[in-house]
């Protein structure tokens, strides 16, 4: 009796990722998908229910945005070091998502109960930023578990097209969903795709992380960690330059969607399909990154993404006073680019940057670069918001855009622009 035929792999499989062939990265890539999706809700839904519920002002929605992000400025670097001697990081991530799951849950509680206000919403957004430090940093760490290291090119383009399709179909589900429901309700949504990315993190089976225990105290521990990111000449002008970038980024996220509500005149429903339309230009990007990096060097590859990424908002302040259809279509154009040059910068920058951290330290090493990446983004937001009170919305926004370029300067006499490959890390 003949033996039967071989089963051939089926047509469809062709055309899926290797990397989502694997059952650990499949189900890694799934819960980070899910989540994603409800945080563009969020990133929707929580300044709409500041302005348009609460009636918040310029430096209001400053704190708010700078409140969220203050988490990453306080607890970056310890969470960094604890991580390291910390075995099972993927509970911690899942006890993340449920945390963050039940706090956006309270808001839509809150105002059915007519007890939401401002200050409330403070508290819930430093209490999802907190979650979002712990989940982040595990993240980072529990990448390299699931992915090796010559997939982390191919691993950060999947895992940032998943978010750039959900900077497509987030706002516009986003924008339907409180037109139809209000803001806080279409909170619910992000509750429960907190609660999805849980059960997915739940089926991935990779062994305990490995723990190197190493002689000094936790503040020697932590200096070891900012020591490697401002000493390295790779990660020294990669983290500040970002970090330039998104200082000034803040400061015009704190108060794009006061801007565009008050002075341009969009509503919820349209806000959110302009961005949705807009953010098409990221999932092109996260096809793009890879191959970009591969031809012109993944160091070229981050400065296009540096240039890129800040340039396409500073059309957006200019819009003020044209047609209410030029502001819509020049809303769309800077979305397009601005998710492009995003997804260019992330990839390639991402790669470079896990790609270099030695694993025996990349907790704490991933802490510094978060405390500084990160912990810039409340200051960013805050000097946004007192120079809207200031000057006004629309200055501020100009003055903003502008800045962030000034990011380019810390690559000049680095080795970046002439990385054409990921590089080692050091011994």
């Amino acid at each position: 009796m003949t033996e039967p035929p071989a089963r051939e792999p089926s047509r469809g499989s062709r055309f899926v990722p290797a990397l989502l062939r694997e059952h650990n990265f499949r189900n890694f890539w799934f819960g980070q998908s899910i989540s994603v999706l409800g945080d563009q809700i969020t990133l929707l839904a929580l300044p709409i229910v500041a302005v348009l519920v609460l009636d918040a002002d310029a430096a209001q929605m400053g704190l708010l945005t700078a409140v969220g992000l203050l988490p990453h400025l306080l607890f970056s670097l310890p969470a960094g070091v604890l991580l390291d001697r910390v075995r099972r990081r993927r509970r911690l991530m899942i006890v993340s998502d449920l945390i963050r799951a039940a706090t956006l849950a309270f808001v839509p509680l809150a105002f059915v109960l007519d007890a939401l206000s401002i200050e409330l919403l403070f508290v819930l957004a430093f209490v999802i930023g907190t979650m979002a430090v712990v989940f982040d940093l595990a993240w980072l760490t529990m990448l390299s578990a699931v992915a090796r290291r010559e997939q982390l090119v191919e691993a950060n383009s999947l895992l940032n097209a998943s978010r750039s399709v959900s900077s497509v179909g987030g706002p516009a589900i986003g924008g339907v969903l409180i037109e139809a429901l209000t803001a806080p309700i279409a909170l619910i949504a992000d509750a429960v795709s907190y609660v999805a990315s849980a059960v997915f993190l739940a089926r991935v089976r990779v062994a305990d992380q490995p723990i190197e225990h190493e002689p000094g105290t936790i503040r020697e521990q932590l200096a070891t960690g900012m020591s490697f990111i401002v000493r390295d000449p790779i990660m020294r002008p990669s983290v500040f330059s970002v970090a330039t970038v998104n200082l000034f980024n803040y400061g015009f996220q704190g108060l794009f969607i006061l801007f565009a509500t008050r002075h341009l005149g969009l509503d919820p429903g349209v806000l959110g399909l302009a961005l949705g339309a807009g953010a098409v230009g990221a999932v092109v990007g996260a096809v793009v990154a890879g191959p970009l990096g591969r031809r012109i060097g993944i160091g070229p590859g981050y400065i296009v993404g540096l240039v890129l990424f800040p340039a396409a908002a500073i059309v957006i302040p200019l819009a003020q006073g044209l047609p209410f259809a030029a502001i819509v279509v020049i809303l769309i154009v800077a979305e397009f680019v601005g998710g492009f040059g995003v997804m260019i910068l992330d990839i390639n920058g991402g790669s470079l940057l896990l790609a270099r951290m030695p694993a025996r330290i990349r907790g704490r090493a991933g802490g510094a670069f978060r405390f500084i990446n990160m912990g810039i983004r409340p200051i960013g937001a805050t000097l946004g918001g007192i120079l809207g009170s200031l000057i006004g919305v629309r200055e501020t926004l100009l003055i903003v855009t502008v800045a962030q370029l000034l990011g380019l300067l810390w690559l000049i006499g680095s080795p970046i622009p002439g990385l054409r490959e990921i590089p080692e890390p050091p011994e």
